[in-house]
């Protein structure tokens, strides 16, 4: 099954790195975070991606192909193009790298890659957040449901501490609440999605998470898929910080490689 991964956007709440790189190449424990995704997928089995590009999007293709040549040893012609590889080494993956322009909606990039996902379920998610979600349980759940789309549905961590209170007594105070509270849901990306919700998108320009989701929902078209798990998106330096100290720990919840 085919991984789309969106790494196309500005990544503008986070100026701080994506002024010299996308937000998907900015590193924890000096991978890219996009690196660290596509390894989650991996070890579900995972190896065929197709990379959505925008934004500074040589950045990422240098570094995908460094994937190979930076650890490989190879002749190469100059004159043909031609590259024979004495040794190759680095990821076992296949990987399809397409300029979707830099101000496409994460819609609209989907829909400039409709042809190579054509009649076919393929899994989708964005550049920025990593989980130790379930690969295999999520796409049994899409397959068993029956819709054109699911969803996973996460718990969206919490910055600050949470007081459960007693009329005006504090029972308890969490500083680091439980994800799995029961608090409202939201979109974790994590997507299973068949060809044909493509359909649903009707312009470059339109954001998936807008009106071709709010259609899907009213068509009856989409799933959830509920985890409890870890999710963390990277929106901006303090999540960033967070990451880098979870890895550098050996405490990562999103390494499952």
């Amino acid at each position: 099954m085919k991984t789309v991964l969106l790494a196309g956007g500005y990544g503008t709440r986070f100026a701080e790195m994506t002024e010299a790189v996308p937000k998907p190449m900015v590193p924890i424990g000096g991978k890219p975070i996009l690196w660290h995704i596509m390894k989650h997928y991996t070890t579900f089995g995972h190896r065929d991606f197709i990379i959505c590009l925008g934004y500074k999007a040589d950045v990422i293709r240098n570094y995908m192909m460094g994937l190979l040549h930076n650890m490989s040893d190879f002749t190469v012609d100059l004159g043909t193009g031609e590259i024979q590889y004495h040794n190759r080494a680095g990821e076992n993956w296949r990987l399809t790298l397409i300029d979707t322009g830099i101000d496409t909606g994460t819609g609209g990039r989907l829909r400039k890659i409709q042809h190579l996902v054509e009649g076919e379920t393929f899994c989708m998610t964005y550049g920025d957040g990593v989980s130790n979600v379930d690969i295999a349980a999520l796409k049994a759940h899409h397959a068993a449901q029956g819709k054109l789309a699911t969803v996973t549905a996460i718990v969206p961590p919490s910055r600050y501490g949470c007081l459960d209170m007693d009329g005006d007594d504090v029972v308890s105070f969490s500083e680091k609440p439980d994800a799995a509270r029961s608090f409202a849901r939201i979109n974790g990306g994590f997507f299973v999605l068949d060809a044909g919700v493509i359909d649903y998108i009707h312009a470059d320009s339109d954001m998936w998470e807008d009106q071709p989701m709010q259609d899907l929902v009213a068509a009856k078209q989409m799933s959830a898929f509920k985890h409890d798990g870890y999710w963390q998106c990277m929106d901006n330096l303090r999540d960033h910080k967070n990451l880098e100290a979870l890895w550098v720990t050996g405490k990562a919840p999103w390494k499952t490689w």
